[in-house]
């Protein structure tokens, strides 16, 4: 960790998939609660002026912004991210992982997951037609949110910013 890192726990955004949505959920929250909230990804991404609101654009390639990420994050911080095999990195560093539906990724639910992710690949990979994923409804941003207070009240004593 350098100096510009702060001590306490943080969310760390994989931006390049992120639903706006879902990003103005986090804006929202990185103010309420003074988190600092990163965003990052391949591509310059807009965000509102705020001291706790952080966009890190990292170079193109396969996975940049996932090890970038990783190489970041501390245990107990929090990584939104649709990318299953940088949650499984996540939680084998000690954070917690969510999808912008709000499903948390476990160690118990990873293997499934991975193995699935895999299996699609393969059938994608043989020209098999999978369909995409379903839409974003009210109930995915709202589970989404939940996940989010969760993990907020479990770090709200170690996010007290000096001089405030």
């Amino acid at each position: 960790m350098n100096a510009a890192e702060p001590a306490s726990p943080q969310v760390w955004v994989d931006g390049d998939a992120c639903p706006s949505v879902i990003k103005a959920i986090l804006f929202r929250a990185a103010e309420r609660a003074k988190i600092y909230v990163t965003l990052v990804a391949n591509q310059s991404l807009s965000r509102p002026p705020s001291r706790y609101i952080r966009a890190m654009v990292v170079r193109g390639g396969l996975d940049e912004a996932d090890n970038e990420i990783v190489e970041r994050m501390r245990p107990g911080d929090l990584v939104v991210t649709q990318d299953i095999p940088l949650a499984a990195r996540v939680i084998d560093k000690g954070g917690v992982a969510v999808n912008p539906r709000g499903e948390r990724y476990t160690p118990d639910n990873m293997a499934e997951r991975l193995s699935m992710r895999n299996f699609m690949e393969e059938l994608r990979g043989a020209g098999v037609q999978t369909g995409g994923p379903s839409a974003f409804h009210a109930r995915d941003r709202q589970a989404f949110a939940n996940q989010l207070d969760r993990w907020l009240a479990q770090h709200a004593t170690k996010n007290i910013v000096p001089g405030e």
